[in-house]
């Protein structure tokens, strides 16, 4: 019996159009060996939850460069916690502002990564912070 693998969803939430960095960070997590479903661009949290539940995903990766991340990421987790997803680990990256990082904790992001972070620390977060959800 092989070992189960980590399922993650990277999303693009609100009308963000920059997604090179979530495409990168996809095929890092992807190329590490874990099973990674991209949404695409402009969804709402809502959609994010939905997808994160149809995939059955492990956690969820957030990016955004728009500035809007304290509305938005709290708006996934709440999402995901209504939809019965509670338990599902989310963490996120792009443009924010180190003094908005404990608002985002306290509202339930477990990583915060910046433009410039290594691959490599995104994708050892990862496997030292999620593990896949018993079915």
């Amino acid at each position: 019996m092989s070992e189960q693998r980590i399922r993650v969803l990277v999303a693009k939430p609100g009308l963000d159009g920059h997604d090179r960095g979530a495409k990168v960070v996809a095929r890092a997590l992807r190329d590490a060996g874990f099973e990674v479903i991209y949404t695409g661009l402009h969804q709402t949290p809502e959609m994010i939850a939905a997808a994160a539940l149809q995939e059955d995903v492990d956690c969820v990766g957030l990016s955004i460069m728009s500035g809007a991340h304290n509305t938005l990421f709290p708006a996934v987790i709440e999402a995901l916690r209504a939809k019965g997803a509670g338990d599902v680990v989310v963490f996120g990256g792009g443009i924010i502002p180190e003094d908005d990082r404990a608002r985002l904790e306290a509202a339930g992001v477990k990583g915060i990564f910046t433009p410039g972070t290594p691959l490599s620390q995104i994708v050892a977060w990862v496997k030292a912070n999620v593990r896949p959800i018993a079915v």
